[in-house]
């Protein structure tokens, strides 16, 4: 098998394990709040806490795996994260099984599948830039990015039903057999991620190896603008959704079966803007489709505030929400692309892992800060001042780099 035939071969197998897992996540979307309740009775402040610390905490206690799982081959790693979401997941039918499920058992299972959802994500970063060739990395992500939009709009409303037929345990059950068959999916790729040379002597961990990640993107002149927006615009849309919720189901009127409709649908978008971002790469430049798409994304959250009820209340979300994820779809692959061909291969996991729990902990902190405006202000003045913070997020955008500053840059920020 040559090179490419054997590249595309462990991608095929890695994309069917990212699909296989994303469906599964998406398909128990929310289904520990709604154990929580259903199943344990708690309280709001209970279901609040579950769903805030779980994953804040889980995004401190991957900070330290990323410098660990660098110098190690990655899809041993996937395959070892996918097996813990696997055994934790399955915890909670076992406990329910014999009446010794608790709040206290779905945060800590939280916390460790968000822990692993991270060092599995910057895994699959630094294995797609190890076997895919670099000519052909957009093209792997923007497939990723479609699966991830099919997995959205397929998944919750499926996982929807099957609550209403077996409950909510039994889409965590769903959710730990994806991460099963993710694994038998990683375990078929065969090899092909290089074993990363360690530095010789081998140094200790330090706690300020721990900062690596933040400390190699704040230096990057090309990825400190990309980190700095692409966090605060996760965080901002992040924010307004819960409120969106509220405005829609409780002033509004409308059924939750018209919310999910008025997020599954855009989420075709997704797909398209995926499949389009290679071909406009081709047409335009990488520079000039990563502003113009990232331009775009920031400027229909605002029009939320807007919304009415009835039927022209709910075009005008679906509508929204189309231009919102359509954008998204464009600018997420090349972005992705954009941020592997800027980082080192021995630093793709560190820098990946500080990326992502920084952006949780933004969407944490935000969306807490935006319930508590709310309650001020109420619901749509809050989306309303969220959008309009959106329309400011082009500016942290990267602009023109000159490139023998950029190659100086990168050889410098590799000695760190």
């Amino acid at each position: 098998m040559d090179g490419r035939r054997s590249a595309a071969w462990r991608f095929g197998w890695l994309w069917t394990a990212y699909g296989v897992s994303t469906f599964g996540t998406r398909f128990a979307f929310d289904a520990f709040a709604l154990v929580a309740l259903l199943v344990l009775h708690a309280g709001p402040a209970q279901v609040s806490l579950l769903a805030a610390v779980g994953p804040a905490v889980g995004a401190v206690l991957s900070v330290p795996l990323g410098p660990w799982v660098e110098y190690r081959r990655k899809r041993p790693v996937m395959i070892a994260t996918d097996l813990v979401r696997c055994a934790v997941l399955l915890s909670v039918p076992l406990a329910y099984a014999f009446d010794a499920l608790t709040v206290a058992q779905l945060l800590v299972v939280s916390v460790t599948v968000a822990a692993a959802d991270i060092t599995f994500q910057a895994s699959v970063g630094a294995y797609v830039k190890d076997v895919v060739p670099r000519e052909e990395l957009l093209r792997a992500n923007g497939r990723l990015e479609s699966t991830t939009w099919t997995a959205t709009m397929l998944g919750p409303p499926l996982g929807g039903a099957a609550i209403g037929l077996f409950g909510p345990v039994m889409t965590v059950v769903a959710d730990a057999v994806s991460y099963l068959l993710s694994a038998g999916a990683l375990g078929a790729a065969g090899g092909g991620d290089r074993r990363p040379e360690r530095p010789d002597p081998r140094p200790r961990l330090r706690a300020g190896d721990l900062l690596d990640g933040w400390r190699y993107i704040l230096r990057s002149h090309d990825l400190r603008p990309l980190f700095l927006n692409t966090v605060l615009v996760n965080g901002l849309i992040m924010a307004s959704s819960p409120l969106l919720v509220v405005l829609m189901v409780g002033p509004l009127g409308f059924a939750p079966w018209q919310y999910d409709l008025a997020f599954a649908v855009p989420c075709l978008g997704g797909l398209v803007g995926a499949r389009l971002s290679r071909r406009l790469v081709a047409r335009f430049g990488e520079r000039r489709v990563l502003r113009v798409a990232g331009t775009l994304r920031a400027c229909w959250s605002v029009g939320l505030a807007f919304v009415g009820p009835g039927v022209a209340g709910l075009v005008l979300v679906i509508v929204i929400e189309f231009g919102l994820i359509t954008s998204m779809g464009v600018f997420n692959p090349v972005f992705s692309t954009r941020r592997l061909e800027r980082t080192p291969a021995d630093r793709v996991v560190r820098t990946l892992s500080a990326w992502s729990a920084t952006s949780k902990a933004a969407i944490a902190a935000l969306t807490a800060l935006w319930g508590l405006l709310a309650t001020f202000t109420g619901p749509r003045a809050a989306i309303a001042l969220a959008g309009a913070l959106l329309l400011a997020t082009p500016l942290l955008l990267p602009r023109r780099v000159d490139e023998t500053r950029r190659d100086q840059d990168s050889e410098a920020e590799a000695k760190i």
